[in-house]
């Protein structure tokens, strides 16, 4: 009888300590992800920033194919339609200049998206610290976070975009005569932009291939839109190319080049720089950053039969 308080204590002890045990293993699921991604160039830091993903009907979308044929690319890259899409921007650190590439949406294009000034802040990096925005083109899901309303968000920035584009998406006499469907397009440009042109901080690029900052360069690849625009960052012998939407979906569009999606303002153009992109970086090695591919979005492309693979960049910590 003397030892029932003990035994009594040691059984309610073990009791708390099982419960303890279920509560933790019991702890809510996390959700998100990390949302930026870093390495070198050279001595030039790039940092991919997610601001998060978006579900498309690419099997609608894309053009000079087949929805079949596109579900049955999807099926062997373990994906489906609607596809859940990165959208991506990048950040350069060139060690005198900090310069984003793309800004994501915003409010202007889903919930879903909008996350970029958030992972360029858990990247170590404040929006009133950008120097310079290099705008491959002015689609809502690549402008739309230039703006907070009628503020910028980049207080310091100066934006630079190709000056065809400008001149097309920022024209009231174009949005006039669009078709509905495509007012929007222009309504968010026009919003995204205003802010920097009434401060003259908007400085249109003239010509093809035209040095912004050393080691980084604009390079006009008109089809996506009028002034579509990619940038190239060299240092060191070192070279990545920032794509843009020169390219959408990766399970189809690097084995087949050839097929557009219902966003080029003209296929007939876009196609071709694609393919011309593909093949320079897959002859001479260096990376390829795309808006789209899944995130951080930064890889390189080889020959593989009549068109390419994607070879996504190594995990570094460095």
């Amino acid at each position: 009888m003397s030892n029932t308080p003990a035994r009594t204590l040691l059984l309610a002890v073990a009791a708390l300590a099982l419960s303890s045990a279920t509560a933790l293993a019991g702890a809510p699921m996390g959700k998100g992800q990390a949302g930026f991604f870093r390495m070198k160039v050279g001595d030039f830091e790039v940092t991919a920033l997610s601001d998060g993903t978006a579900d498309l009907p690419m099997d609608q979308l894309l053009s000079k194919t087949t929805p079949d044929k596109v579900k049955k690319a999807l099926a062997a890259a373990f994906l489906k339609a609607p596809t859940e899409t990165s959208v991506n921007g990048f950040l350069v650190n060139t060690g005198s200049k900090l310069v984003l590439i793309d800004t994501g949406a915003a409010t202007l294009f889903g919930p879903t998206l909008g996350k970029l000034v958030a992972s360029l802040k858990a990247a170590g990096y404040q929006p009133e610290q950008i120097d310079e925005i290099y705008v491959t083109h002015m689609h809502a899901d690549h402008v739309g976070g230039l703006a907070a309303g009628d503020k910028p968000v980049f207080i310091n920035a100066t934006v630079r975009a190709g000056k065809a584009e400008g001149e097309f998406w920022l024209s009231q006499a174009n949005m006039d005569k669009a078709p509905d469907t495509m007012k929007d397009f222009f309504k968010g440009a026009m919003a995204s932009l205003k802010p920097y042109v009434s401060a003259n901080k908007y400085k249109p690029i003239e010509g093809a291939d035209v040095e912004l900052v050393p080691g980084i360069h604009a390079l006009a690849t008109p089809g996506h839109t009028p002034g579509h625009t990619i940038y190239a960052v060299e240092s060191k012998g070192e070279k990545m190319v920032f794509g843009g939407d020169l390219m959408h979906v990766a399970a189809v569009q690097f084995a087949d080049p050839s097929v557009t999606i219902q966003f080029d303002s003209n296929p007939k153009a876009a196609a071709p720089e694609r393919k011309k992109l593909y093949a320079d970086a897959a002859a001479k090695g260096y990376f390829l950053a795309f808006s789209h591919v899944s995130f951080p979005g930064i890889g390189h492309v080889r020959k593989a039969g009549a068109g390419y693979e994607w070879v996504p960049v190594n995990y570094t910590n460095k």
